[in-house]
C-alpha cells in the first residue's frame, strides 16, 4: 500500500487532522516519543509508559462515547478484569510463554465480559443514561467483591486475589520469549498505542464508522434506514472493552500488581475526565489529555499536594463550562480561524 492509499484509509470526515501539516507534526511527535528513553531517566521512562498505557484506556472510552454515543462510566471494569486475568495466568504459568498466554487471556476475558454485558444491555432495551449507570454499578460491584477476597480460599492456583491488599507477584509481559521491562516495555506500549490510534482512525472513517456516528446522532432514524443499531452498539462496546482489557494487562505488567482500587469510583471517573477534556470525538485529543492530566496529577502528588483530584475535577468543570467539545477541537477551530488565507479555511485541519 502506497502512502496515498494509506492516507485514504486514515483520513475522512470523522477525524480531524487530514492535512500534510498535521501528519508532519504527528510524525515528529512520534519521533520525539521514540527518542525519549535515550534522554530520560529510567524512572521518567517508567512513568511515561504508565501515561501511554492509560492512553489506550482513554481511546477505549473515546471510540464508544465520542463516536457511538455510549457513555460507559464503568470502563475500568474491563481494565481491571483484563489485568487480573493476566495476573492469574502469568502467576500460574511462570514462564515467558505463560506471560504471553496471560496477555491473550486478559484481553480475551475482558472482551467476553464486555460482550456479555453489552448483549444484555443493548438487547435488553437499556439505553442512554441507564447504560452509564449500569456500567458504573458493575464496576462498583466488582470493587466490593474483590475487596472481600483476602482469605486463603480466594486463590486460583498459585494466584491469590488478596482482597484490598491486591494481587502481587504478577510477572512482566513477555512476547516471543523476550521479557519486556523498562525501555523495551516503553517501546511495546508506544507501538501498541500507535497501532490502536491508527486502527481506530481507519475504523471511524470506514462505512462501519459512519454507521457508528449515525447511531450517535439519531439512533431511531438509523434503525429506520435498515441498520441493526443494537448490533452496532454491541460491537463497538465490545471493542472498547477489549482495548480497556489490553490497557489493564499492560498496567498489571507495568506495576506487577493489581488491587480492587482500579474498579473504584475515583479511578472510574478518570477516563471520563480524560476524554471530556481532550474532546469526545478526538482520538488524539483523548491521548494528549490523558498524558498531560496524569503527568500533572503526578507532579502534584510528588510535591506533597493533596489536591491533585480536586484540581482534576476543577479542570473538568472548566472544560464543560467553557469548552464543552474539549480542548483539541477548540484548538483546531482556533487555528483554522487564525489562518490568514481565507481560501484555505475549511479545507484543512491541523489537529485531530
Amino acid at each position: 500500500m502506497n502512502p496515498t492509499d494509506l492516507r485514504g484509509v486514515l483520513d475522512g470526515p470523522n477525524t480531524r487532522g487530514t492535512s500534510d501539516r498535521f501528519w508532519t507534526g504527528f510524525g515528529l511527535a512520534v519521533f520525539a516519543l521514540a527518542l525519549y528513553p535515550l534522554v530520560a531517566s529510567t524512572y521518567a521512562v517508567a512513568n511515561a509508559s504508565l501515561f501511554l498505557l492509560y492512553g489506550i484506556l482513554g481511546l477505549s472510552l473515546c471510540v464508544i462515547w465520542g463516536y457511538c454515543g455510549i457513555l460507559s462510566f464503568g470502563q475500568v471494569a474491563f481494565f481491571g478484569v483484563g489485568g487480573y486475568a493476566f495476573g492469574i495466568v502469568g502467576i500460574n504459568l511462570s514462564t515467558t510463554t505463560g506471560a504471553a498466554l496471560g496477555l491473550l487471556a486478559g484481553v480475551g476475558v475482558a472482551t467476553l465480559f464486555s460482550f456479555v454485558l453489552g448483549y444484555f444491555m443493548f438487547y435488553g432495551g437499556v439505553r442512554d443514561v441507564y447504560v452509564t449507570i449500569m456500567t458504573l454499578v458493575v464496576a462498583l460491584v466488582i470493587h466490593t467483591f474483590m475487596g472481600q477476597t483476602a482469605g486463603s480460599e480466594w486463590a486460583i492456583g498459585e494466584a491469590a486475589l488478596g482482597g484490598f491488599d491486591g494481587m502481587t507477584g504478577i510477572p512482566d509481559l513477555a512476547l516471543g520469549g523476550v521479557v519486556l521491562v523498562e525501555t523495551a516495555f516503553y517501546y511495546a506500549v508506544l507501538i501498541t498505542l500507535l497501532c490502536t490510534y491508527l486502527g481506530l482512525r481507519a475504523l471511524v472513517n470506514s462505512d462501519f464508522g459512519r454507521a457508528m456516528v449515525a447511531v450517535r446522532e439519531d439512533e431511531e432514524r438509523t434503525e429506520l434506514l435498515g441498520y441493526d443499531t443494537k448490533r452496532i452498539k454491541l460491537l463497538v462496546f465490545t471493542l472498547g472493552g477489549a482495548l480497556a482489557g489490553l490497557s489493564g494487562v499492560l498496567y498489571a505488567s507495568w506495576g506487577n500488581y493489581m488491587n480492587p482500587a482500579v474498579f473504584g469510583i475515583t479511578f472510574a471517573a478518570l477516563p471520563v475526565v480524560w476524554v471530556s477534556v481532550g474532546g469526545r470525538d478526538s482520538l488524539l485529543g483523548a491521548i494528549g489529555a490523558t498524558y498531560v492530566i496524569e503527568w500533572f496529577s503526578q507532579q502534584l502528588s510528588i510535591t506533597g499536594s493533596e489536591y491533585a483530584l480536586v484540581v482534576v475535577g476543577a479542570l473538568l468543570l472548566v472544560t464543560i463550562l467553557w469548552l464543552p467539545e474539549g480542548v483539541a477541537p477548540a484548538v483546531a477551530d482556533w487555528l483554522d480561524d487564525a489562518r490568514t488565507d481565507p481560501a484555505a479555511r475549511g479545507h484543512e485541519e491541523v489537529a485531530d
